[in-house]
């Protein structure tokens, strides 16, 4: 016992932990992180980004759907889910440090026949018992099992802060998707009650001789095809908010009493949106900090499966009391020990130790592949998505200026056709010219919102006020 008491501190202060010990991958440098595409771009800033980048665009509404959506949606319960489960494990884990112990209490009643005697002899024996062991962590697998818990937490909480930018992000989408298509059913709408006072126009000049039953006919194809337009952007407006309603976690036809659903005007960020620089978004981004833990997960596993090679070390303690008679437990008679240590292990190898080893590495591997990949996504993302919202502000602006003058030349060649001026013909490609600059300004909004949407979500913001 005094031998056993000597040599435990011994083995604790000796134990290690096997396997490599995890390293952050370097940082990229500076100049391969920096956002090529806002440094020239007038529709953004290098302020820093908001945590609720949606209010920016200044619409209550919108607010009001993304505030229900982080609170409701489906698809963080999921990952929340994911993360207590990930936390409960953790805990699983660090339990392996700790001793188990058990107790135990058994009575038995045996019935044995003595030839000798030429009779039955019955025995009573009544028995409890504590026994408790501890895994001497020598070579480090406890902790590195640990160690590997605690980061696929950590794993696990980006993964809800992922899921946190995506809801954010795809409502707003679907939102203004909804305002979008609504906006282009009423510049149809707008565009038919034109057409309808051209071709009122055009009958009217039938009437008294002094137009053509060909104008009349191109009067109507104008008018028929504004119209059929209108049960399209229609459709999809209802199919966006449909989208929306799931989104913040409620019954797709709650959505149509909801002022979402009176949406008729695309929201819009209408200063410059604020970026950050390229350092500030990889250390924001929760798939990058999801991608870097699982790294540090896979690693510390390599320990685990090292560890394994190596002998396993338990100290085992029991004491019980036995007796023929109940009353006679706990008496000296009844009492009884046993402590040592239990040394396993596994050899000669049969392979498969050394084979987990290989395969912990190599999924190791695979993990700073993926860690890799997740830096140039981001990137990637943050640049298409720059570039693309510096295209379609500067192509909505063209759209704008082009609608002003379309607009002026229809007016203008109205008049020029009441006074006999300019020709049917010419009155109705002024308008046509009108009708379709309109409705390409309408698409042109929509998508601005979409791009706008799309640069907030590559920078991966919107998690950093969630509750823990």
């Amino acid at each position: 016992m005094k031998r056993l008491a000597a040599l435990l501190p011994a083995l604790l202060l000796s134990a290690c932990a096997v396997g490599p010990n995890y390293k952050r991958p370097a940082a990229l440098p500076p100049e391969q992180v920096r956002l090529t595409e806002a440094l020239e771009n007038g529709a953004v800033t290098p302020s820093p980004l908001p945590a609720q980048w949606w209010q920016l665009f200044k619409d209550p509404e919108l607010d009001r759907l993304v505030t229900q959506a982080l609170a409701k949606n489906t698809d963080l319960r999921v990952a929340a889910a994911n993360l207590q489960r990930a936390r409960a494990v953790l805990s699983e884990a660090g339990a392996a440090r700790l001793p188990t112990s058990n107790v135990s209490g058994q009575f038995t009643n045996s019935q044995q026949v003595v030839p000798a005697l030429s009779r039955t002899v019955t025995n009573d024996f009544f028995s409890v018992g504590f026994d408790a062991s501890y895994e001497v962590d020598l070579f480090g697998g406890v902790s590195r099992s640990i160690e590997a818990a605690r980061a696929d937490a950590a794993s696990a909480q980006a993964a809800v802060d992922a899921a946190r930018v995506s809801v954010a992000a795809e409502t707003a989408r679907a939102y203004a998707s909804a305002c979008g298509f609504g906006e282009q059913a009423d510049v149809a709408r707008e565009t038919e009650e034109l057409q309808a006072r051209t071709l009122d126009l055009t009958q009217r000049r039938l009437a008294a001789g002094r137009g053509t039953q060909s104008e009349v006919d191109q009067a109507t194809v104008l008018i028929e095809q504004a119209r059929a337009q209108i049960p399209g952007f229609e459709a999809e407006r209802r199919a966006a908010l449909y989208a929306l309603a799931v989104l913040t976690g409620d019954p797709p036809a709650a959505i149509m009493d909801s002022a979402a659903a009176k949406c008729r005007t695309v929201p819009a960020a209408n200063e410059p949106l604020p970026v950050g620089d390229g350092e500030t978004l990889l250390a924001r981004r929760p798939d990058v900090r999801q991608a870097e833990r699982a790294l540090a997960a896979d690693t510390a596993r390599i320990g685990v499966a090292t560890a394994a090679l190596y002998p396993k070390i338990s100290l085992l303690g029991s004491t019980s009391l036995g007796a023929t008679q109940f009353s006679n437990l706990g008496s000296a008679q009844s009492f009884g020990y046993s402590v040592g240590p239990l040394i396993k292990w596994n050899f000669p190898f049969s392979g498969a130790a050394r084979a987990r080893v290989r395969e912990s590495k190599a999924v190791a591997e695979g993990s700073l592949a993926r860690f890799d990949a997740a830096i140039l996504n981001a990137l990637k993302e943050a640049e298409q998505a720059l570039a693309r919202a510096g295209g379609a502000a500067l192509r909505e602006a063209a759209l704008r200026r082009a609608m002003t003058a379309s607009a002026d030349a229809a007016r203008l060649s109205r008049t020029r056709f009441d006074y006999g001026a300019d020709s049917f013909l010419q009155l109705l490609d002024a308008e046509r010219q009108r009708a379709q600059t309109r409705a390409a300004l309408a698409q042109a909004e929509a998508a601005r919102a979409d791009a706008q949407i799309s640069v907030f979500k590559s920078l991966g913001g919107g998690w950093e006020t969630a509750k823990p």
